[in-house]
């Protein structure tokens, strides 16, 4: 099971080479208030001075220690491989291949690398730097050296600096897969102790906390650190070890880490005897060694569904960048076809990929025509817009100077016509709305269906120009059309039309039956009625059939014609404003009434025309509902689909054009490489992690 750490540690080489995040390794975070003694503590598990010194908050960028255990086979290739001679060495990401053999130099290092990054004002950078050390005296570990707690901005340090270094502890010790190192002082009280309080946030189980107390050698005289190494004061599950640092004069004396553990051992033995054995230095680091090998092994699982899932998600995202292109001809003819047929897929709903946040394509167009337009065809009312006085107005205008015995047909056909036209412009408003959403499935198909596309932004500019400039030209086109259906409509009324003559005819009984019933409640209209039917001598029997049947229009108007002919028998209106005997009046100052009590026969007259102007709206509302769709799909839609691949290769399949057409955007070939190496990276970590379970170690 050692060797677990090792394949960690090679896992992280292999992330570390793209500079990737995506992976959350099993590592341990040392957290800790500033001068807690957590550089300390790091140098004891190192043996070396290798963390920059001083007052204040030191560290300000994550620092990722590996530390490598290596026997003698392996110092010895490596001396001779690099031409260095040493059992120690150092290694840092950014200064790739570089081999330290000085420590000194490597602390120095990170305070320039400090300094790169965070600036000379004391401000913080959660960019890590990667640093391995190779050593025959360490145990595999991963370790993370974080910014210590702070709450005072001191100097020239950003006010909100307390959060920023939360924020930044919080990022590394929110990974599942790591261990916590909470370090307190032991001359403080535990219980307030900021370490503890931010890992149980993230931890509230305490599943993956280990508590430090450094500076035992630090207390007050008379008391010790036995109830809080016991756990009594707060108990931690991982356990909590107690530490002796090196004190401010040993660091300046240069007192070396290795005579420190000894002097560390021998406190031990004679303050706490009886903690000695679990309590130290070399305790800690074999603690941490088995905690994160154990913990490992507890991750790996997790962590091969993870890669594998990463991988096949960074192959479809190369996939989609797709290769460099080598035959322009057939790439360009290849993306075309593609686009056309994706197009045409959307509009028939057999598209790759399909909607699910709203009506797309296809669809979008039949609840266009079933109940966009359907719905605004049937809001129309039959006689919006249309008086009773209009009726009459049109009436009377029909008939010219002369008084009228019956009501004209053409005063029927007039306003019919009127009622029509008003159907022309939501079915115009329908084309617009199609022809909308033929140009919305464009952007469809660039998002989604054919992403290839975004790495030619000058071919996919182009491809939307010409589809869109084919849209625009079938538009008139199917304008032209839609106004000639309800032209056609206009141009003939059909009369005898079934559905009409139908509807005249139940209307034709519902007057005969509404006169039947005055005629018993008025004796004196029967009779006049009677006298009425009889009708002139002069009229042959195939004229009264034409002029009173019941079964026709006509009949219906001479219907209400014969009921009100008894009107002019009864007491008559005077005019308005008679003018009085001896007196000359002008006609042209006599008012004419805007609304008045329409007579009887009037009221007839209005509601047989309006009945008709109904029926016969219904009956060409209904026809314009069932043609104007199909004029749509005849003349847009399928037009376009039908067109689309011709005019395409027609526009764009030019030799001139190819070089333009296929330029890729400035950071798709940057995209595509760091895809590559993603991709590369995963693989490899999938492999590393198949070759654990080949060697039982899993």
């Amino acid at each position: 099971m050692e060797a677990l750490i090792p394949v960690i540690n090679k896992l992280q080489d292999v992330f570390n080479t793209v500079g990737a995040d995506v992976i959350h390794l099993p590592q341990i975070v040392v957290v800790g208030t500033q001068s807690s003694g957590k550089s300390s503590v790091l140098e004891s598990l190192v043996g070396r001075d290798v963390l920059p010194r001083g007052t204040g908050i030191v560290t300000r960028r994550p620092l990722i220690f590996q530390l490598v255990h290596v026997d003698s086979e392996d110092r010895r290739k490596t001396n001779e491989e690099n031409g260095i001679d040493g059992e120690e060495w150092g290694k840092f990401l950014h200064t790739k291949n570089k081999i330290y053999t000085n420590f000194e130099e490597i602390r120095q290092e990170i305070e320039a690398e400090t300094e790169r990054m965070s600036g000379i004002n004391k401000g913080i950078s959660d960019e890590p730097i990667h640093l391995k050390v190779f050593s025959p005296n360490v145990v595999n570990l991963t370790l993370v050296d974080l910014p210590g707690i702070t709450k005072v901005p001191v100097g020239d340090q950003p006010k909100d600096i307390e959060i920023q270094i939360r924020e930044l502890i919080v990022k590394y010790i929110s990974n599942p897969n790591s261990i916590i190192l909470a370090v307190t002082a032991a001359n403080t009280d535990m219980a307030t102790s900021e370490a503890l309080k931010v890992a149980r946030e993230v931890d509230p189980d305490g599943r993956r906390t280990l508590a430090v107390v450094t500076k035992l050698d630090l207390m007050d005289a008379g008391t010790d650190a036995m109830d809080i190494l016991m756990g009594r004061v707060i108990p931690v599950k991982l356990g909590i070890i107690g530490v002796v640092n090196r004190s401010q004069l040993d660091i300046n004396m240069k007192k070396p880490v290795a005579d420190a553990i000894r002097d560390e051992y021998a406190f031990l033995q004679k303050k706490y005897p009886s903690l000695a054995n679990r309590s130290g230095t070399k305790y800690l680091a074999r603690t941490l060694n088995r905690l994160l090998m154990h913990h490992i092994r507890d991750c790996l699982p997790e962590l091969k569904t993870r890669i594998n899932v990463l991988a096949a998600q960074y192959q479809s995202l190369l996939n989609s960048y797709g290769e460099p292109v080598e035959d322009q001809s057939a790439t360009l003819l290849q993306l075309i076809t593609k686009f056309a047929a994706e197009y045409c897929h959307t509009i028939e709903g057999t598209a790759k990929y399909i909607e699910t946040a709203e009506l797309c394509g296809g669809a979008r167009i039949c609840y266009i025509f079933h109940e966009t337009f359907g719905r605004t065809l049937e809001s129309v009312d039959a006689l919006g817009g249309l008086t009773t006085i209009d009726v009459l107005t049109a009436i009377r205008n029909a008939t010219g100077p002369r008084p009228a015995l019956f009501v004209p047909e053409i005063s029927f056909e007039l306003l019919v016509k009127r009622q029509v036209k008003r159907l022309e412009e939501p079915s115009l408003r329908c084309v617009e709305l199609v022809h909308e959403e033929m140009q919305r499935i464009i952007q469809h198909c660039s998002n989604y269906s054919t992403q290839e596309l975004l790495r030619f932004p000058k071919l996919h500019d182009a491809i939307v120009e010409v589809v869109t400039c084919l849209l625009r030209k079938r538009l008139p086109v199917t304008n032209d059309m839609v106004h000639n259906l309800v032209a056609i409509e206009l141009a003939y009324i059909n009369t005898k039309h079934p559905d009409f003559a139908d509807a005249c005819g139940l209307m034709n009984h519902n007057i005969e039956e509404q006169r039947r019933n005055r005629m018993r409640d008025s004796p004196s209209s029967v009779l006049r009625d009677k006298v009425a039917a009889v009708g002139p001598p002069s009229a042959s029997p195939s004229d009264q059939t034409d002029s009173g049947g019941m079964g026709t229009w006509r009949g219906m108007l001479k219907r209400g014609e014969d009921g009100a002919m008894g009107d002019r028998t009864g007491p008559q209106t005077p005019l308005l404003n008679s003018p009085q005997k001896g007196h000359a009046v002008n006609l042209l100052d006599v008012p004419v009434p805007v609304s008045r009590k329409l007579s009887a026969r009037e009221q007839r007259d209005c509601e047989v025309i309006e009945r008709l102007i109904k029926s016969y709206f219904l009956i060409v509302r209904k026809n314009i509902q069932d043609s104007v769709p199909k004029a749509v799909m005849h003349f847009l839609v399928n037009h376009v689909k039908d067109c689309l691949q011709s005019e395409l290769v027609g526009q764009l399949y030019k030799s001139v054009l190819l070089d333009d057409l296929l330029t890729e955007s400035e950071d798709m070939a940057q995209r595509r490489n760091e895809a590559a190496d993603m991709l590369k990276a995963l693989q490899k970590a999938s492999q590393v992690i198949a070759e654990i379970r080949e060697t039982h170690l899993w």
